[in-house]
Order: structure tokens, then sequence, then C-alpha cells
């Protein structure tokens, strides 16, 4: 009887043990994305500021706001592995590994229209205007095709 109750746990821990690495998640790449996405999201609201003329319009924060865009856009694309795709409450679609080249080239858009902006270096609120609405489409075009959107 005590030899049936050692080989139940025996088993029992060597069954849980082979099942936790599927079950495992790569919680470092989901954490730097949403990292990435709230550096992001101040630059956009802050840029939303400036363009609405909430914010005196400051062509040092407009470069400022394009370079964060552009960083990002660098880095995001490598945040994906398959470990990545549940955790800490992601909002990455399954898209994005179901249609990895449109995926990547999304990001690539994101990362050459921010350099694009980068470069215009807008030095009054109209350039700046053109420039981020060029910027922000691909925002909204990534958001709608490989995000999840959560309920509010």
């Amino acid at each position: 009887m005590q030899q049936i109750k050692i080989l139940a746990i025996v088993v029992a821990t060597a069954t849980a043990a082979l099942a936790l690495p599927a079950y495992a998640q790569n919680v470092e790449p989901i954490k730097q994305r949403q990292e990435l996405m709230e550096g992001n999201g101040k630059a956009a609201k802050l840029s939303g500021q400036m363009i609405k003329g909430e914010a005196e319009f400051d062509p040092a924060k407009a470069a400022e706001a394009f370079q964060t865009f552009h960083q990002t856009a660098e880095k995001f694309g490598s945040l994906f592995p398959e470990d990545s795709k549940t955790g800490e409450e992601t909002e990455a679609a399954p898209a994005i590994w179901e249609k990895p080249e449109e995926f990547q080239a999304a990001v690539a858009k994101f990362e050459k229209d921010a350099a694009t902006a980068i470069a215009a270096n807008p030095q009054d609120i109209d350039a700046f205007k053109q420039n981020f609405a060029m910027v922000a489409e691909n925002c909204k075009g990534c958001h709608e095709d490989f995000r999840i959107k959560k309920e509010n």
C-alpha cells in the first residue's frame, strides 16, 4: 500500500513536470511590448494635444514623439516569439502568428514612416499634422488587424 502511494506521488509529480513546459509562457517579450506601447501612447497623447491646440506646438517635442515611434518600430517586430501568445493581459491577436509576413510588413512600414517623419523635422503645426497623420495611420491599421479589442 505504501509503495502504491509513493508511486502515485512520483507519477503525479512527473506528469506535472512534463506538462509545465507546455503551458509556460514567455512573459518578458509581452512586458517589453506593453512598455513600448505605453511609450507610444504617451507620445500619441502629446501629439494629439498639440494638434488640438491643448498644448503648444514644440518642434523638439514633435521630434521626440517621432523618435519614440521609430524606436518602438525598430524593436517591436522581434518581440513576438511563439511562446508569448498569452499571459500578462496581452492584446496581441493570433493574426500576428498566423500572418507573420503581413505583420512584419506592417511593422516595417511603421518604422519607415516614422523615419520619414523624423527626417521631415516639422517646424510648424501644419507640417507636424501631416507627418503625424502618416505615422498614426500605421497605428490604426495594426491595431485593427493585429490587436485584440478589449471590452471596456
